[in-house]
C-alpha cells in the first residue's frame, strides 16, 4: 500500500526533503519517497509499505534516477523481508520494474544476497531481514560517498580540459540529489563548479519524457542558487553553433562493457553536436552503473514510454477534483501513434570521459572500464 501526504509551506518544514528514507513507525517499517512526479509544484512524500507500492512508484517515475533506483530496490527487498512478505517474489518484481537502469537490479541483488546469506548461516527470518536492511543502508552510504568523489574528480577534469573557470555547462535530464544518496552525478560536478566560483552558466535541457530537466534540474539549480537557463532540447544545436557551450555533463542509466552509454533520450544527439563542435562530452556515473555483462549498446533493452506523453500536454500530477488521473490536453489528432523511447545509446567513441568515484576513464575503452570495475571491487574487499 502507498499513502500520500503533502507538506504545505506553513509548517516550516525544511526544504531539503531527502529523496528516499527508511522509517520505522509503530505500525511497521516503511519506505518514504519524495514524489518526483509532483515537483516542482509541491513537495509531497509517498509512503510505501510493501514492494508492489514501490514497484508502482518506480514505474510512474515517482522515484527515478539510476543510483537512487538501486537504493530503492535494496530497501524494497528489506521492506518485504521485515514485513514478512515473499522476498523472492518482491525481488523479481522490483528488478523488472524498469529494464534499462542497471542499478535497480544491482541494488535488489545486494539486499537479496544478504538475506539469503543470513538464512544460509542459520539465521532466522528476523536476522535475515536485518541483514537485507543493513545491505540497503550500506549501499545508501556508499552512493552518498561516491557522489562526493565523483564531484571532485569531475571538477578536476573540467579544470584540466577548461582551465580558468567560467564554465558554461549543458546538462540533460536530472542528475542531482533527486537521483542519489548524495548530491548526484553530473549535477554534483556542476554544483561543485558553482560553489568554487567556476560555473558561469548551467544550460538545462527540458528533457523528454516528462520534462525532467525543466521540472527537476531547474528545481535543484534554483534551490542551489546556480545561474541557469532552461532550453528546449532541440535548441541545443543553436547554443553550440553560437559557441555558448564549454562542456556537456550527463549521467547514465547503464554503461555497457564497450563503453556505450544508455541515458535519457536526447543524450546521443548532444554527443554528436559536441563532437562536431569540439566540446567535451562527459558522462558522470558510479561504478554500479557499469554493466560488464552487457557487451554493447545494441544489447541494451530501451524502455518505451506511453504515447500519450507525446500526444498530450500534462502538468505535474497535482490532483484536481473531477480530472481523470494522467489526463492531458491533446496536441495531436486522436489516434496518432507516437515513438517515445525513454533512453538512447551513445557509442563510446563520442564520449570524452566517464567520471566515476574510482577516477576518470579517458579514453573510454573496454579495458579501462574493466580495470575501474576491478579497482572498485578490490577497494570494497579491502
Amino acid at each position: 500500500m502507498a499513502d500520500q501526504y503533502a507538506h504545505s509551506g506553513d509548517d516550516k518544514r525544511p526544504t531539503e526533503i531527502p529523496a528516499i528514507r527508511w522509517e520505522e513507525p509503530p505500525e511497521g517499517p516503511v519506505l518514504v519517497l519524495l514524489d518526483q512526479t509532483r515537483l516542482p509544484v509541491e513537495e509531497v512524500e509517498l509512503v510505501c509499505t510493501d514492494a508492489p507500492a514501490l514497484v508502482e512508484a518506480i514505474r510512474s517515475l515517482a522515484v527515478r534516477g539510476a543510483p537512487l533506483l538501486g537504493i530503492a530496490g535494496a530497501y524494497g527487498v528489506a521492506l518485504a523481508a521485515t514485513r514478512g512478505f515473499d522476498v523472492e517474489e518482491a525481488a523479481v518484481a522490483l528488478a523488472g520494474a524498469r529494464p534499462t537502469a542497471v542499478n535497480l537490479a544491482v541494488g535488489v541483488r545486494r539486499a537479496r544476497s544478504a538475506h539469503e546469506a543470513a538464512l544460509a548461516d542459520g539465521g532466522d527470518v528476523r536476522q535475515a531481514a536485518a541483514a537485507a536492511l543493513a545491505a540497503a543502508r550500506q549501499l545508501h552510504r556508499e552512493d552518498a560517498e561516491a557522489s562526493g568523489r565523483m564531484a571532485e574528480h569531475g571538477l578536476a577534469l573540467l579544470e584540466e580540459l577548461l582551465p580558468g573557470g567560467g564554465h558554461r555547462i549543458l546538462t540533460h535530464c536530472n542528475t542531482g540529489s533527486l537521483v542519489s544518496g548524495g548530491e548526484g552525478t553530473a549535477f554534483a560536478v556542476a554544483l561543485a563548479a558553482h560553489r568554487t566560483g567556476r560555473l558561469r552558466r548551467l544550460w538545462v535541457d527540458e528533457t523528454r519524457p516528462l520534462l525532467q530537466g525543466a521540472r527537476l534540474t531547474a528545481y535543484e539549480a534554483a534551490r542551489s542558487g546556480m545561474a541557469y537557463t532552461l532550453l528546449t532540447d532541440n535548441a541545443a544545436g543553436s547554443l553550440f553553433a553560437a559557441g555558448e557551450v564549454d562542456a556537456v555533463l550527463i549521467g547514465a542509466d547503464r554503461i555497457t562493457a564497450d563503453g556505450s552509454v544508455a541515458n535519457k533520450v536526447g543524450s546521443y544527439p548532444l554527443a554528436v553536436l559536441a563532437r562536431y563542435h569540439h566540446v567535451p562530452f562527459i558522462v558522470v556515473a558510479p561504478v554500479t552503473t557499469v554493466d560488464l555483462d552487457t557487451a554493447d549498446g545494441a544489447s541494451v533493452e530501451v524502455e518505451q514510454r506511453p504515447g500519450h506523453e507525446v500526444t498530450e500536454v500534462t502538468a505535474p500530477q497535482v490532483p484536481v477534483v473531477g480530472a481523470e488521473a494522467g489526463g492531458g490536453i491533446a496536441v495531436a489528432p486522436l489516434g496518432t501513434q507516437a515513438y517515445n523511447p525513454a533512453f538512447d545509446v551513445t557509442p563510446a567513441e563520442l564520449v570524452t570521459a566517464i567520471v566515476t568515484e574510482e577516477g576518470v576513464v579517458s579514453p573510454v575503452t573496454a579495458e579501462a572500464l574493466a580495470e575501474v570495475c576491478a579497482r572498485s571491487r578490490r577497494a570494497a574487499a579491502g
